[in-house]
């Protein structure tokens, strides 16, 4: 009885001090640890938390870890990777619906926040177009294509299928390298080019294409490469 009535009080000044102080007064492992207790009842999850973020490297590590491999962690389970899981695609909603606010050339950042968010920490190459308005708001997201560890098939044309299906005026275009490397390959300059040239006869612009890795990302608009 002492030892769950201490495990209780230590819970409850972990929320309190949450509450009162914000996030930064706590270590990220306490922050785990206060995530996690809402999923193991009545149990010390101080070992498991950091244990989860010594196997997964970082928050950002954790969040974007394969729920079924975080389930397997001692002492976490399933109820508790759903928790972890249902909080990144929380962060991703909330900044998809931020880049849907305005104009994505005076505030290029949303885009880019949510392509990372969404993507950097993906372990294998996934390929997704934005699509514009003629008032360059974003109207909507999709994910075009999941390939392997290093490739992704794209085909140009169903881009552009898509993009005149959503009544797009322009293209974003973003996908990450799981190596955690941004730089662009030979290969992504010359599939950007070629939906450029399937984008132009239909008045559709491509304005940026956006790479994330977990070391950082390019902009082949800010290099000028388009």
């Amino acid at each position: 009885m002492a030892s769950t009535s201490d495990h209780l009080g230590h819970r409850r000044r972990l929320r309190d001090k949450f509450l009162r102080a914000g996030a930064g007064a706590l270590h990220d492992y306490e922050l785990v640890e206060l995530l996690l207790a809402y999923a193991v009842p009545r149990r010390d999850v101080k070992p498991a938390a950091k244990h989860l973020l010594k196997r997964f490297g970082s928050l950002g590590g954790l969040l974007e870890a394969d729920p079924a491999g975080v389930a397997k962690a001692p002492g976490v389970g399933r109820a508790s990777a759903v928790l972890v899981k249902l909080v990144k695609e929380l962060h991703c909603r909330s900044l998809a619906q931020s880049m849907k606010g305005g104009d994505v050339l005076s505030s290029p950042k949303a885009v880019l926040d949510f392509a990372r968010a969404a993507l950097a920490g993906q372990g294998s190459e996934c390929f997704m177009s934005v699509f514009l308005n003629a008032k360059n708001r974003v109207i909507d997201h999709r994910i075009m294509h999941e390939g392997t560890i290093d490739h992704a098939i794209v085909y140009p044309r169903r881009i552009i299928e898509q993009a005149l299906a959503a009544g797009a005026a322009g293209l974003i275009l973003v996908h990450n390298h799981p190596s955690g490397d941004p730089s662009p390959s030979d290969e992504d300059r010359r599939l950007t080019k070629s939906i450029q040239d399937a984008a132009r006869p239909l008045d559709i612009r491509v304005l940026d294409h956006l790479i994330v890795g977990r070391e950082g990302y390019c902009s082949f608009a800010e290099k000028r490469l388009l």
